[in-house]
């Protein structure tokens, strides 16, 4: 076989580094179009990152201001209603004392009774504005305290008790609110309508699963009867919490379960 003319052969070299030329070229280009790309996405990826802190930025900001605006209406509602609310007892406890006639000093005693409600509620509006108070722990205190002293003045006995409760856990101001509605409603129906002589307390966790649980050793509930409209609340604030709320009443005694992922 004859060798190819040298010519020949040169051409054949020349077309083949021309197409490793263009090889190259195209790499290059694919690598360099690559990097932008990369570069670009990286820069938009910074963009969103930089907006999202502004957004979080913001509301961080809004958040305090509210928070912020709590404690003044807290600390208003203290200062001024609270001074007023004594102030008026003090005074009704005055005339009582003067009083001769029977039919006024019961009238006066329904006024003390009244503003000893009123101090009660600006309490609690008092408990639920603070933002100090969002956390597990505040909130089992004051239910504890709560019940305590709802219960002091009735043939009821109390105790409670909690179970791996981490203190710190925040919960959010509505949440607690409706947690303080919750228990209020259930010891107004042990109260009124259990005839028990015990009521216990008790709160557990386990993870992000928080239990309430309201027990007592009554006369329990009716399953035929139909369920009345604080039943139907506490159902409501549990859903609108994306909890659940539970009456169990088997023979004696009733148990009122909140459960709720914190």
């Amino acid at each position: 076989m004859k060798s190819l003319p040298s010519e020949i052969k040169l051409i054949f070299l020349i077309a083949l580094l021309l197409v490793i030329l263009l090889a190259a070229f195209t790499i290059f280009v694919v690598l360099m179009y690559n990097r932008k790309q990369l570069l670009y996405f990286k820069e938009q990826q910074l963009k969103e990152a930089e907006y999202q802190n502004q957004l979080l930025q913001k509301e961080l900001e809004k958040q305090k201001s509210i928070e912020q605006e709590r404690e003044r209406i807290s600390h208003d509602m203290h200062d001024d209603l609270g001074a007023g609310i004594s102030a008026l007892k003090l005074q009704a406890e005055f005339l009582k004392q003067k009083a001769d006639n029977d039919d006024l000093q019961n009238d006066i005693d329904e006024l003390l009774k009244t503003s000893e409600e009123m101090n009660l509620s600006m309490r609690e509006m008092l408990w639920s504005l603070n933002s100090g108070n969002d956390t597990l722990g505040s909130f089992i205190d004051y239910a504890i305290q709560y019940t305590a002293n709802f219960l002091k003045r009735t043939k009821i006995e109390f105790w409670s008790e909690s179970e791996d409760i981490i203190a710190e856990t925040p919960i959010s101001t509505e949440l607690r609110r409706n947690m303080f509605l919750c228990l209020k409603e259930s010891l107004n129906n042990a109260y009124k309508h259990s005839q028990s002589s015990q009521l216990k307390l008790s709160f557990t966790q386990k993870d992000k699963e928080f239990v309430m649980r309201v027990s007592d050793n009554g006369i329990g509930v009716n399953s035929e009867k139909p369920e009345g409209n604080g039943l139907r609340n506490m159902k409501r604030r549990m859903q609108e919490q994306n909890g659940e709320c539970h009456i169990l009443s088997e023979g004696s005694g009733t148990e009122v379960v909140f459960r709720i992922l914190l």
